[in-house]
């Protein structure tokens, strides 16, 4: 090992860079509705969400991609006396309360804010009763993509055919045109199009978009709102089998009988993840004159330079590898080069080491 230093300098010889690194994620909608006959699907006591793998979760194989549950505001509609018996209503409230405080927060007054399906924190329509899906770290990185988010979904009437007509839901404005007033960071307004968007309580805006949700990138989680079920066609999606819609469902089944509905309608879903990669990028100078000799104990032999035929010889090295140190001299990491590089008072050059952090 050499005995000798070359010092850094700060802002000449060392840069920091930072790289977006994307993969695409497609997740089909048969996996999420009933490929392995729901052996996929984890329900647990609690009852609070559903757990989907991409493969039957009991398998070493499976990877959990999403939870999925549901809730509703406290002074929903939907949590008034005049509608069906309400089941796990304190779990729905408590949900989408939890949801709130962490994606939405706090208003000045210490009460928790509402979604807003436009983002307008202090004014416009509020998102009262929604559906969440919760993506894992293993599928959205560091965020989710902005403008790459596609949830198809079939809206037919009919339970048992939803797919014959379907809406996309995206964040085609997303980016450019995302939100920072959430304390969970960046989040975009979620857009659905299709020709299943035809009356009743959904009216399409000029470009023939319907607002269905929000979708924050970094948390990785999308709030699909209820409504979007809702007028659509003749008369309300049907839900389930029973032929309930979405209100009858969101109120009177559990939210494991909701998540069920809301899957037996995803046809797919797609995305590009987001991987942060930062860089340190050290530019080591080696000067005509810097180490052209080497302290290995084999260099030298009988007093000569094994590398030199004769004493008029220049001296030479061969550089294999590249150590960073500390100002203390302790030895930090070492860059390894593919092949030897030749060393001598007539040649210099810069190896350039980077650190992926």
């Amino acid at each position: 090992m050499a005995t000798s230093f070359k010092s850094l300098e700060s802002g000449r010889d060392s840069v920091v860079t930072r790289n977006l690194l994307h993969e695409a994620i497609p997740i089909t909608g048969t996996i999420v509705s009933g490929t392995y006959a729901d052996e996929n699907i984890k329900e647990f006591s609690h009852g609070m969400f559903q757990s989907v793998y991409d493969y039957p979760y009991l398998s070493s194989s499976a990877n959990h991609i999403f939870d999925l549950t549901c809730g509703y505001a406290a002074d929903s509609g939907l949590s008034s006396s005049g509608l069906p018996a309400a089941a796990q209503q304190d779990k729905k409230i408590n949900i989408y309360n939890q949801m709130a405080q962490v994606l939405v927060g706090f208003d000045e007054n210490g009460a928790v804010r509402r979604f807003d399906e436009d983002g307008d924190l202090t004014d416009g329509t509020k998102i009262e009763d929604a559906y969440f899906f919760n993506f894992t770290r293993l599928l959205s990185k560091d965020e989710i993509k902005k403008g790459s988010f596609t949830l198809s979904l079939g809206m037919n009437n009919t339970y048992a055919t939803p797919f014959s007509s379907l809406v996309s839901v995206t964040d085609y404005s997303g980016s450019n045109g995302y939100k920072v007033n959430s304390p969970a960071g960046e989040y975009g307004i979620l857009y659905a199009t299709g020709s299943a968007l035809v009356g009743g309580d959904v009216t399409p805006d000029a470009n023939g978009n319907v607002k269905a949700g929000l979708l924050y990138y970094q948390a990785g989680i999308a709030v699909i709102t209820s409504s979007l079920f809702q007028g659509l066609l003749a008369t309300d999606a049907q839900m389930n089998s029973a032929g309930e819609d979405s209100e009858a469902v969101l109120t009177g089944s559990s939210i494991n009988l909701n998540a069920d509905s809301i899957r037996h309608r995803i046809n797919n879903i797609s995305f590009n993840n987001t991987t942060e990669l930062n860089s340190t990028v050290y530019f080591c100078r080696v000067n005509n004159t810097d180490f052209n000799y080497s302290a290995n104990p084999t260099y030298v032999s009988s007093s000569k330079m094994v590398v030199k035929t004769n004493s008029q010889d220049l001296p030479v090295s061969y550089v294999t590898a590249v150590g960073l140190y500390s100002p203390d001299n302790e030895l930090l990491a070492v860059a390894k080069l593919s092949e030897p590089l030749k060393k001598d008072p007539s040649t210099e050059f810069t190896l350039r080491v980077r650190l992926d952090y």
